[in-house]
């Protein structure tokens, strides 16, 4: 079954050269993170890793390029299998880089060149001939096996060997070559471009009309390469957790140490439940599932520029980073409800509509937090100065005692250090996020979902969209790669249990 859809000219300003296809931004991400891992998974004696890595063993570049071949489709399944919306799109190169400065170069010499022949006298086709050759194999590949007819008609009027015998006898009409093409393509296009195919109609200039027929069929080449991911996914998905282990398997045994990272991950995990096991706090560190729904949780604070991420979900770390955003959008948007429940005390926070009114404008100034060059302090000191407004608003609205200046500056101090680890109210929330998260793994396969934890009432809605993503995410993950966490961490176990 083919992974790796044909490839697709550019949509911006397709000629005869080259032409090239662009994954989704989501599977180029994804597949980058990949080829990052390859490399990270070296061996080198400057990273420090507590766990032994094998001694390096030299391979050939054949080998490394099946190894990243093999990487490389694997990324795409899992793109097409976990992504519902995943879509082939068209390179958009940056206005002023070094490619697209270089392709716009080559291009106006092509075109140039295609309407310098067409002004001489007489006109010369043989530019033009190699564009109809190449128009008429696009055609045809659109058609499907029963496409009998359509194909006849596209072999019979696209003829090139008659072409030629017209362009040397002076009797080649380009129109009418165009018009035929014209219908064709909007005989085979999706219905979303019927509008563009009908402005093709308009353009009488045949150098212009060239270029925008080449646009449109690019667009049809990624429609129907779409339409042939949407087509495999079902079958993809039904066979894409043995496809995909297999796959990993492969690589493996190529890179004999490449779990070292997925061993510090889950060794890690388990240390951190064992030391609470001996304060008393839980009994979960002899359970390999509880280990692994803790490991789990721990990639949703996993600080990404600074630790490797594990070899087993690197394909999903673009989703980790983006969940892990969510959470702690989450948390400070529940930590900040309740700081102003608390403050405005059961009048107001009981009015209807309070709370939503409230979360939905620190949820709206909240937007941004935890990514580059937005400071969380500021944010924080924006959202106490526009809450503190809110909440005297409303409790001169309802004829409540107003703050004075005392109780407004400790509302603010508040909130100002909501985000603090040390803050009391922000812990608070945080651990029970995470007690649920926790909760709705472990119950994945129960049709109920777990108690929400007292306080996060506010945030239900938000709070289980995010565990059914991150459970689906997490449930896909351990169907794939069980056996090798299975085995890791019985030696973690047993290890531990026969320490004294």
């Amino acid at each position: 079954m083919p992974l790796e859809p044909g490839k697709s000219q550019s949509g911006e300003e397709p000629s005869n050269e080259t032409s090239r296809t662009s994954r989704g931004d989501n599977s180029k991400a994804s597949e980058e993170c990949v080829r990052n891992r390859i490399r990270q998974s070296t061996p080198s004696p400057h990273r420090g890793s507590p766990a032994q890595a094998s001694p390096p063993r030299f391979v050939s570049v054949e080998e490394l390029m099946d190894a990243a071949k093999g990487v490389s489709n694997l990324a795409l399944a899992h793109e097409i299998v976990v992504n519902g919306g995943f879509q082939i799109k068209a390179t958009k190169l940056p206005q002023g880089s070094l490619e697209r400065t270089v392709r716009d170069i080559v291009h106006k010499a092509f075109w140039d060149c295609l309407e310098a022949q067409f002004n001489e006298d007489p006109p010369v086709y043989d530019h033009a001939i190699i564009l109809m050759g190449e128009i008429k194999e696009t055609l045809l590949s659109f058609l499907l096996p029963g496409h009998t007819r359509l194909r006849n008609q596209i072999n019979e009027v696209l003829d090139l060997e008659l072409i030629k015998q017209e362009a040397d006898n002076r009797a080649l009409d380009i129109p009418q070559l165009a018009n035929f093409t014209i219908r064709m393509m909007g005989t085979l296009c999706a219905p979303a471009r019927d509008e563009e195919i009908r402005k093709l109609q308009d353009i009488k200039e045949p150098v212009p009309l060239f270029r925008a027929i080449f646009a449109a069929l690019d667009l049809m080449k990624l429609d129907m390469a779409n339409f042939a991911v949407s087509s495999i996914r079902p079958q993809l998905m039904k066979q894409s957790v043995e496809y995909e282990r297999n796959k990993f398997q492969d690589f493996f045994d190529k890179q004999p140490d490449s779990l070292c990272y997925v061993t510090n991950w889950l060794e890690e995990t388990a240390s951190d439940l064992n030391s609470k096991d001996s304060d008393g706090a839980s009994s979960e560190s002899s359970c390999s599932v509880s280990v692994l729904n803790h490991a789990y949780l721990k990639l949703l604070t996993w600080d990404h520029e600074q630790r490797p991420f594990p070899e087993t979900v690197v394909m999903d770390q673009i989703r980790f980073q983006e969940m892990k955003l969510e959470l702690l959008k989450l948390t400070l948007l529940g930590t900040l409800l309740l700081i102003t429940q608390n403050a405005s005390g059961p009048v107001v926070s009981g009015l209807p509509g309070f709370t939503e009114q409230m979360k939905s404008l620190i949820g709206l100034l909240l937007e941004g937090v935890g990514t580059p060059g937005v400071s969380t302090d500021e944010v924080l000191a924006t959202v106490s100065e526009k809450i503190n407004v809110e909440v005297a608003r409303c409790l001169s609205q309802h004829g409540s005692t107003p703050f004075s200046p005392e109780r407004g500056e400790s509302l603010k101090g508040q909130i100002r250090t909501a985000a603090s680890p040390s803050n009391k109210i922000y812990r608070l929330i945080e651990s029970r996020i995470e007690s649920f998260l926790l909760s709705y793994l472990s119950a994945a396969n129960q049709k109920s979902s777990p108690a929400l934890p007292g306080g996060l009432g506010p945030i239900q809605k938000e709070l289980e969209e995010l565990a059914v993503k991150f459970a689906r995410l997490v449930n896909y993950n351990k169907m794939v790669f069980s056996p090798y966490y299975d085995s890791i961490l019985t030696k973690i176990l047993n290890k531990q249990d026969a320490q004294p």
